[in-house]
C-alpha cells in the first residue's frame, strides 16, 4: 500500500493505543456531553509507532480561580479564561495537573512519557483555532511525538466507533511559528487549507487477557431449523434468535427513514460555508480599502512631485517626497488562518455527508422497486 507523503513527513506513522484508554475516552467523552472533554495521553515511542497506554482527564475550569498568564514571552500557556471553552490543555493549571500525574506515574514504575492529548466533539466540529493552539502546545519541536485523538461522540452513539488521530503538518507549524498567514506568505508557501492536518492510522490493541475472553465469549446458539420470515421490523427486536445474540448484525440498517445526522450534519455545513463566506467577504473588504489608500498615495505623490518640479524652477528648497508615510496608514491585511480553518471544516462536514448519503442512498435504491409500483428495480 502506498504511504501517504503527508505521513512520510511526519516522524509518527502509525498509533497503537490500549482498549482500556479506548474506554476511558469514551466513558468521559459521553459524561460531559455536550461540553468537550479534554485529557492528557501518556505511553511511549517506538521508532515511527506511537504507544498510547493511558490517559487521565483534565480538571474542569473553574471560573472563580482564573489567573491571567504575565508572561508575555511564554505564548503557549495561555490563561484559563482563554482557554474555557474547551478546558485547555496548554492552560497553565492543566500543565501542572499534568505534570504532577506524570510524576505519580513514573513513581510506580508505569510508562510515563507525555504523548499528547485527546479531545470529544459532536458532529466533526474540532476544528477550530483552540484546537491548532491546544496540539501546537504540545508539538513545539520538529521531533515532538505528540498526537491528539478527537472521539466523535455523536456519530459513535450510532454504534460504530469514530476515533482519528491528528498532528499539524510541519509547513503549517513553519507558519504558525512564524504568525505568517497573508495572501502572500500563503501563495509563497503553497500551504492549503488540505495540509493543516495530518491524519494517522489508528491500531486498538488489547491485551491477552481480553483476546482470550472475547474468545470464550458464547457464540450464537444452534439453529435446529430454519427461522421463519419475519412480518416487520418489531418482529425481528423481539426475535429470542437474534435479539439476545452480542454477534447479531445491527437491525438499525434496515431502517429507511432519513439519517438524522445527514441532517444535521447538512445544517452544520451550510453555517460553516456561511461564515467561510463572511471571511471572505472581509479579504475583500481590505482589499478594496487597500486600493483606494493606495490611489490616495499615488495622487499625493503625483501631486507632490508637480511641487518639487515648480519649486525646482523657482530655485526654492525641495518638499520631501516620502512623507506619505506619515500621513497615510494603510490598513492592516487580516490573519487568513481562519479562513483556512473555516475550509478545512466545510471539507469535515461534506466527508460526512458523502459517509452518510452513500448509506442512504444505497438503501433508497434498494427499495426503489417497491417504492415505484410498475417499475424494475
Amino acid at each position: 500500500m502506498a504511504t501517504d507523503p503527508k505521513i512520510a513527513d511526519s516522524p509518527i506513522r502509525e498509533i497503537q493505543v490500549e482498549a482500556l484508554v479506548v474506554m476511558r475516552i469514551i466513558k468521559h467523552s459521553t459524561t460531559s456531553f455536550p461540553t468537550p472533554a479534554t485529557g492528557c495521553l501518556v505511553g511511549m515511542d517506538i521508532g515511527s509507532q506511537l504507544q498510547i497506554t493511558n490517559s487521565f482527564p483534565f480538571p474542569a475550569s473553574n471560573p472563580e480561580n482564573q489567573q491571567t498568564n504575565s508572561n508575555p514571552a511564554d505564548p503557549y500557556h495561555q490563561s484559563d479564561q482563554a482557554a474555557l471553552s474547551l478546558a485547555a490543555p496548554r492552560a497553565k493549571s492543566s500543565a501542572t495537573y499534568a505534570g504532577e500525574m506524570i510524576k505519580y506515574l513514573r513513581e510506580v514504575n508505569v510508562d510515563a512519557q507525555g504523548v499528547g492529548w485527546y479531545m470529544s466533539c459532536s458532529m466533526g466540529n474540532f476544528v477550530s483555532q483552540a484546537f491548532v493552539e491546544n496540539q501546537a502546545f504540545y508539538q513545539r519541536g520538529s521531533e515532538e511525538k505528540t498526537v491528539a485523538l478527537v472521539f466523535d461522540v455523536s456519530r459513535s452513539s450510532q454504534g460504530s466507533l469514530n476515533l482519528k488521530a491528528y498532528r499539524l503538518s510541519p509547513n503549517f507549524m513553519a507558519a504558525l511559528k512564524d504568525n505568517k498567514f497573508s495572501t502572500e506568505s500563503i501563495q509563497k508557501s503553497k500551504l492549503r487549507y488540505q495540509d493543516i492536518f495530518i491524519e494517522l492510522p489508528i491500531t486498538i490493541h488489547n491485551s491477552h487477557l481480553l483476546t482470550s475472553f472475547l474468545h470464550q465469549m458464547p457464540a450464537a446458539p444452534p439453529q435446529k431449523s430454519a427461522l421463519d420470515f419475519p412480518a416487520s421490523l418489531a418482529e425481528l427486536h423481539h426475535d429470542p434468535n437474534i435479539a439476545t445474540n452480542p454477534l447479531a448484525p445491527n437491525l438499525e440498517s434496515l431502517d429507511l427513514s432519513i439519517d438524522p445526522f445527514l441532517e444535521k450534519t447538512t445544517d452544520l455545513m451550510l453555517e460553516s460555508i456561511e461564515q467561510h463566506t463572511t471571511e471572505q467577504n472581509n479579504a475583500s473588504y481590505y482589499q478594496r480599502s487597500l486600493a483606494r489608500e493606495q490611489t490616495k498615495i499615488k495622487q499625493w505623490q503625483e501631486k507632490r512631485k508637480a511641487e518639487n518640479v515648480l519649486r525646482g524652477q523657482q530655485k526654492q528648497p525641495l518638499l520631501p517626497e516620502d512623507e506619505w508615510q506619515k500621513l497615510f496608514k494603510l490598513p492592516v491585511e487580516p490573519s487568513r488562518l481562519e479562513l483556512m480553518l473555516v475550509g478545512r471544516q466545510v471539507e469535515q462536514y461534506a466527508r460526512q455527508v458523502d459517509g452518510f448519503n452513500a448509506v442512504v442512498s444505497g438503501k433508497m435504491f434498494g427499495v426503489r422497486g417497491n417504492l415505484l409500483p410498475g417499475e424494475i428495480a
